[in-house]
Parts: C-alpha cells; structure tokens; sequence
C-alpha cells in the first residue's frame, strides 16, 4: 500500500501520467480526498514519498489529500472514477478493475481510437464494464496548467443525461476548471480522437517553416475533416464546433507543449517517427490513432486528405515536403457544402 489519506477518498484517477497526475491535484486543491493510481507501484510509491511526480509531471507539489496506489482493488468501491489510462491501453487497464459494489461513474479521460478494433473509448469501456455509467471528459487541456489551477473549461458528455451531470458536475467543477454539459458522447471523443492526428499535421508546418498562414489553413481544413467524420459516425456538429472539437483543436495546433504537435515538428525537420519518439516517456496518441482513424474514414465513405497525409509521413512513405506539396496539389473547389464541411 503507498500514501494513505485520513478521510475516505471521494474520487479516483487511473492512470498516473501527467494528465491524471494533474486531474487529482486539480481536485484534491479543495481538500477533496483522491485515491490515484498507478500501473506501476514504484511510481506510486514515489509519489507518495515525495509528493511529486518526477516521471510525468516534474515540479508540482501534489496535496497530501492524495493517495496513491498500485492495488486496483482500491478503487473498486468508489463511486466516480476518472480513467486516464491512454487510450490504447484503457480495455486492458480496466479489465483489472474489480466490479464494485454499485454502479459506478467512469468518466473517460483518453482521446483516441481503439488500434485493431477500430472502437472509441465508450465502446471499449462498455464492453469491459457493462453495469457502469459512462461520461466522457474531453477539451483543450495542457496537464500543467491545469495542475496550477489555470482557467479551464471542458466538454463534460454523459450518457446519462441530465441526472448524471448533476451529480458529476457537482463533484468536477472547480472555480477555475468548468465544465459544460453535453449528451453526446460521440462527439466529445471523436474531437479528442482528430485532433491529435491533426495536431501532428500542424507541427509539420512549423517543423517546414511554412508559417502562420498555412498553419491556420490547416486548422481550418482539418476542422472540416473532423466535422465529416464526426457527423458521419453520428456526432452532433454543434459538438465538434465547441470545446471538444475546435476548442481542443485549436490548443494542441499551436504549441509545442502538445505532443504531437512536438512530434509533427520533430517530423518537418526531418527526424524519422522511431527517431522523434526515443526517449520519450510519454505516448503522441495521434500517431496510433491516425491509420485506425484513415482506416474507419475509407470504411464509411469519408474524405479526409489531411489524415491522409499524416498517415503516408508516419509511415515513412513520403518525407514531409513531399507530403505538403501532395496536399497543395489538390483540386481547386469550393470551400462550403450544405453545412460548411466540403472535402
């Protein structure tokens, strides 16, 4: 067992990477008692013993009204969990999660698509726990500013409607992280899912030194991209224009703090992916998402040259001037369709 808490802890996080690590000490900043865990138990004991996270999130004190732990069982009995294991990982993660003693709240936390599957992470989480209640927390969100108790807000879906808002709404919201309500968990994901393929498409951009124009192209483009698929695959377009769709877009386009925006500059200036990514120790989802994400876009009719591109870079099949000059040669059309997303 690692750092233990006076007062029964109210929520819990899975996942102790900088995102998790900064949702508890956003949380815990009120007094709130959360049970934080990690895959790994020296990280969780370190964590306990030094009240940093020197491995994902170096230099912010965590509260003593956090406790961490490696034990999954731990957590079983909480009535709301924030799962932030990334996404390619979250089916096995909650595998181990004992079933608790009433249904549970999961708020899922990663943005990604499933690899293999092709599943978003509503559906992996169904699949796994069946009798919980499921929500999905998405929006422009950097780890550490959020951790220093920076403004925030976020896109809070709940399957549950109305009556699970309230009651997550109630335990989440903070003066400086707020939430807004939606019902569609379809869109919240598939806005976390895009961007982090687009994102990487944007660091290109800087890695070329192509300048703002073209970046802001590319959001502008790639927004539409987002909005097709998501429409197609059932989302609401009112979704993906707020804060999990454009919000988060807009954020991880534009500053090296995302990951797979660094990754995209990485790969403008040359580097192969094997090379961008060693050493790294944490994970650019886009890079996994982007050919599951190409994959179920082809499968369903869905044009999406941006992801495209991204997917042919990744996969060493064109390096990144060829990749831009690709796209730059595309037809001359008109820019807006019925509802503003022509390909």
């Amino acid at each position: 067992m690692s750092g233990a808490m006076s007062a029964e802890a109210a929520i819990g996080v899975i996942g102790a990477g900088a995102w998790g690590t900064a949702l508890a000490t956003m949380l815990a900043a009120d007094g709130t008692p959360v049970m934080l865990w990690a895959r790994d138990r020296a990280l969780a004991d370190e964590i306990a013993d030094t009240r940093v996270n020197s491995r994902y999130l170096p230099g912010v004190q965590l509260a003593r009204e956090i406790a961490t732990t490696s034990d999954m069982a731990r957590l079983a009995h909480l009535p709301v969990l924030l799962v932030v294991s990334p996404a390619q990982h979250l089916g096995t993660v909650l595998s181990g999660l004992p079933a608790g003693d009433a249904p549970r709240d999961l708020v899922l936390c990663a943005k990604g698509i499933e690899a293999g599957t092709g599943r978003l992470m509503p559906q992996v989480a169904r699949n796994v726990c069946p009798h919980d209640a499921l929500a999905v927390l998405s929006g422009p969100t950097f780890a550490r500013e959020v951790a220093m108790g920076l403004p925030t807000a976020i896109t809070l879906a709940c399957e549950g409607g109305q009556q699970q808002w309230a009651r997550l709404s109630a335990l989440l919201a903070r003066p400086a992280f707020r939430p807004y309500y939606t019902d569609d968990i379809v869109g919240a994901e598939i806005g976390g899912a895009v961007k982090n393929v687009l994102a990487i498409a944007c660091g290109v951009v800087e890695g070329l030194q192509l300048g703002e124009n073209a970046r802001a192209a590319l959001i502008a483009r790639g927004y539409a991209e987002m909005a097709r698929f998501g429409v197609k695959m059932g989302a609401r377009l009112e979704t993906l224009s707020g804060l999990s769709g454009m919000g988060d877009l807009v954020l991880t386009c534009a500053s090296r703090a995302s990951r797979n925006y660094a990754l995209g500059c990485a790969l403008g200036q040359g580097l192969t992916m094997q090379e961008a990514l060693a050493g790294k120790a944490t994970v650019a989802e886009g890079a996994h998402t982007a050919p599951v994400l190409d994959a179920l876009a082809r499968k369903v009719g869905v044009s999406m040259p941006i992801v495209e591109a991204v997917c042919r870079l990744l996969a060493g099949k064109a390096p990144a001037h060829a990749v831009v000059t690709g796209l730059l040669a595309r037809p001359l059309k008109a820019e807006l369709s019925g509802f503003g997303v022509a390909d």
